[in-house]
């Protein structure tokens, strides 16, 4: 299925062997998910480089915010590509997106195997199946204080129509059907002091080591962190001294709108 036009991909590295996983409450969603109980110790881990850090008072890097989407890809095997692509749903213009309201977001997960033509079939690719998906969150706040207002935690196959190609591995991402397509997931409400959040991506997947070799998989899990710009609220305007008929200040609760490219 379509997915909107995105902005510039970032190559991950391969790491060390995750030790652990932590299952994650359900909240910013509509729809009831399954709780994951979390990656097994000894499976092979993709870490993302470290963030750029940012303290209060300076501004906050996000291409996310600059461009309104963006395209997060891991190499899983040689050629393999996971691609993670995250957009801005509601409001569109990240400009307004604030502490206060609902601020939704789309994501699609797909996975692009380089040694053959995208038009092969199934049986001449190295498959890969997601079995669990969970988003943490960490906020920036000029108080100095750090807190965890969204997380997000859903077995994949729960998430898409039924008829999509799945096993007890997970749901298949390089299908005819499009992989994993999540339209609408929201942030709440932030501390009012919110300049920034931070989300963590964590998938867990199976990856076919050979094409058509059901002997092969081999358990990953991919972590992306993606920076969100948060701009601050509208304070009400006075119009103290101003003439009759004379244009006065935006009425109050009117929000700012951060700059645009």
């Amino acid at each position: 299925m379509a997915v909107p036009p995105l902005a510039r991909s970032a190559r991950v590295p391969a790491a060390v062997a995750l030790t652990a996983a932590v299952a994650l409450s359900l909240t910013g969603c509509t729809q009831l998910f399954d709780t994951f109980n979390g990656s097994q110790p000894g499976v092979a881990v993709i870490r993302p480089e470290p963030s750029q850090t940012t303290t209060p008072g300076m501004e906050f890097e996000s291409q996310f915010t600059y461009d309104g989407s963006v395209s997060l890809s891991s190499d899983v095997a040689d050629d393999l590509e996971v691609r993670l692509d995250v957009w801005a749903a509601d409001p569109k213009r990240t400009g307004e997106w604030m502490p206060l309201g609902e601020k939704t977001f789309g994501f699609a997960v797909n996975v692009y195997d380089h040694r053959v033509d995208d038009k092969a079939v199934l049986t001449e690719k190295r498959r890969v199946y997601v079995s669990q998906i969970a988003i943490t969150s960490q906020t920036s706040q000029t108080g100095g204080q750090i807190s965890t207002p969204f997380q997000f935690a859903a077995d994949p196959r729960t998430l898409v129509p039924t008829d999509t190609l799945r096993s007890e591995r997970g749901l298949l991402l390089n299908s005819f059907q499009g992989g994993l397509h999540v339209p609408a997931t929201v942030i709440h409400q932030l501390p009012p002091d919110t300049f920034g959040v931070t989300l963590q991506f964590q998938l867990t997947i199976w990856v076919e080591g050979s094409a058509n070799d059901d002997t092969s998989f081999l358990q990953q899990t991919v972590y992306h962190q993606l920076p969100i710009a948060i701009f601050p609220q509208a304070e009400p305007e006075t119009a103290t001294g101003s003439e009759p008929g004379s244009e006065t200040g935006s009425e109050s609760g009117t929000p700012t709108q951060g700059p645009r490219p």
